[in-house]
């Protein structure tokens, strides 16, 4: 049995509709002052920037995006390899659990936008109830048990990682064979360096991305063939 550790960017999920960040089309080219609308201390600081931030989500494409071929190739070699997986993502939009990937195996280290979090009292509750109270009119919707402030459950420009997840990554990256970095730009530390950490360790390295990222010199394969026909067929391979 082979243990394979697969760290997903937002490169996987363009194909379901999700702009990446970073790429040629990405969201912070196309629109820079996007970036404050996920940025922890504008978004705590100013009403308006929680208000298009809501909003944002409202017409956002991450709650109606179905899983892509990329996603369910995943979930069909957990199902069918015999082999160790281990996903680790630096999504927010759930769609490999959506795809089938067990939850147990899947960790998000930039939390999900499925959920929202009070930032004072951290009560949880789902992002589709929030939108509702959104589209119901309340356009910055507060914490329903003390008040505070509303925001998605994942880890804003600004936040630091769950050190315990990071933790887990960590230990997946030095004791995995083979990695395969796909979708990411591996710029955005500290996830990125996990890749490093698992070449360090003696993992294969593969990376899947459109455009070259640092850790190029050091991958022992790098593929830049579109990710919904490149993944499944190195998956095949891994088999």
């Amino acid at each position: 049995m082979t243990m394979v550790a697969i760290l997903s960017g937002a490169g996987i999920s363009t194909d379901s509709g999700i702009p990446d960040y970073r790429g040629p089309n990405g969201v912070w080219r196309q629109d820079p002052d996007a970036e404050r609308l996920v940025t922890y201390g504008p978004y705590m600081a100013d009403p308006d920037i929680r208000r298009r931030s809501w909003r944002m989500r409202l017409d956002g494409p991450v709650l109606k995006a179905e899983p892509n071929v990329a996603h369910r190739a995943i979930a069909e070699y957990e199902r069918t390899s015999g082999n160790a997986l281990r996903v680790i993502t630096q999504n927010v939009d759930g769609l490999h659990q959506a795809a089938g990937v067990s939850e147990r195996k899947v960790l998000e280290l930039h939390g999900s936008a499925r959920s929202v979090v009070c930032t004072a009292c951290h009560a949880r509750s789902s992002m589709a109830e929030a939108l509702d109270r959104v589209r119901a009119g309340e356009d910055d919707p507060e914490c329903r048990v003390c008040g505070g402030i509303l925001k998605s459950a994942t880890v804003m420009f600004g936040q630091r990682l769950d050190p315990v997840l990071l933790g887990q990554a960590m230990s997946i990256a030095k004791a995995t064979e083979v990695f395969v970095a796909v979708g990411s730009s591996l710029q955005v530390q500290p996830a990125a360096s996990l890749a490093g950490i698992a070449a360090e360790h003696g993992a294969r390295l593969i990376i899947v991305n459109a455009e070259p990222t640092p850790y190029d010199p050091v991958a022992d394969e790098v593929v830049r063939e579109p990710i919904g026909t490149a993944l499944p067929a190195l998956l095949d391979r891994l088999r």
